[in-house]
């Protein structure tokens, strides 16, 4: 009488079967995890730019929307925006002008002033103006009263285009300096709105790019701009990106040089806006 017991168990072919299927689910798993991994990046960067584009937005259009401001509405716009001549970074403002140009040697932005709306009014830097109204509509309101600031873009490097920053200045302070406003702008466009010579006359019959624009080129009536925000580099999963073969298609050369050089699978969103300038247009 045979009294060995049989022994049940696994055998060699079940589990490398069992091994084979498990296998399968963990590559399922994980690719599920880094698909998830890489929409979940792409959603964090997309969100990175748009809030930053919706920031850069309210922050020109609060400003232009301010430009040429008068706390009298009955004041002459000459006797409330005197003539200025250029100096720090702005060209020369004409009598009842509220916005100008950058120099030449500054790069893409503008300069535009207006009177303070309330007593301590704050700058762009957060200071605040030294005028302070006792009554509602004053009369005796001078140029020293004005605020004048000055926007600028400062273009990051070809291989961190998402350190680009919006700077702005004050130009009512005793040293001017630009400081950050907005970081993650790729490039930045600005264009001026102009009109005919008749000061009756409130319509804009072309724009002029900025960098072309010079005080005999006529009274700036609109600003017109665009600014292109980046990710980080490898948030895309194409080689192309619609967005950014837009904004080169009308580029400059160097600008298009740039760009290129720096993408390395970047995601773009481009957001602008143009503001017309208040007392100029209807």
């Amino acid at each position: 009488m045979n009294d060995m017991k049989r022994q049940s168990g696994l055998s060699m072919i079940e589990l490398l079967i069992a091994l084979a299927i498990s296998s399968f689910l963990i590559l399922g798993i994980t690719q599920v995890y880094i698909d998830n991994q890489r929409h979940y990046l792409f959603q964090q960067s997309q969100s990175g730019n748009l809030d930053s584009g919706r920031f850069a937005s309210l922050l020109l259009d609060q400003y232009l929307g301010k430009a040429g401001y008068r706390r009298t509405p009955s004041s002459l716009l000459e006797t409330s925006f005197p003539a200025r001549a250029a100096s720090d970074g702005c060209m020369a403002f004409s009598a009842g002008a509220s916005v100008t140009n950058l120099a030449t040697d500054e790069g893409v932005g503008f300069c535009l002033r207006y009177q303070p709306q309330v007593s301590g009014d704050l700058d762009c830097q957060g200071v605040a103006s030294n005028t302070t109204f006792t009554q509602a509509f004053p009369s005796n309101l001078t140029a020293s009263d004005l605020i004048v600031l000055a926007f600028k873009y400062e273009p990051g490097a070809s291989t961190a285009l998402q350190n680009g920053r919006l700077l702005c200045k004050s130009l009512n302070a005793t040293t001017p300096q630009f400081t950050e406003q907005l970081t993650g702008i790729a490039d930045m466009r600005v264009d001026f709105g102009i009109g005919s010579s008749d000061v009756l006359s409130k319509e804009v019959t072309s724009y002029v790019p900025q960098k072309d624009w010079t005080t005999s080129s006529g009274a700036i009536r609109s600003v017109r701009y665009s600014l292109l925000m980046a990710s980080a580099t490898g948030q895309r999963d194409s080689d192309d990106s619609k967005v950014l073969t837009d904004w080169l298609a009308v580029a400059p050369d160097a600008t298009k040089t740039r760009l290129q050089t720096g993408d390395n699978k970047r995601i773009y969103q481009v957001v602008g806006s143009t503001q017309t300038v208040r007392n100029l247009m209807p």
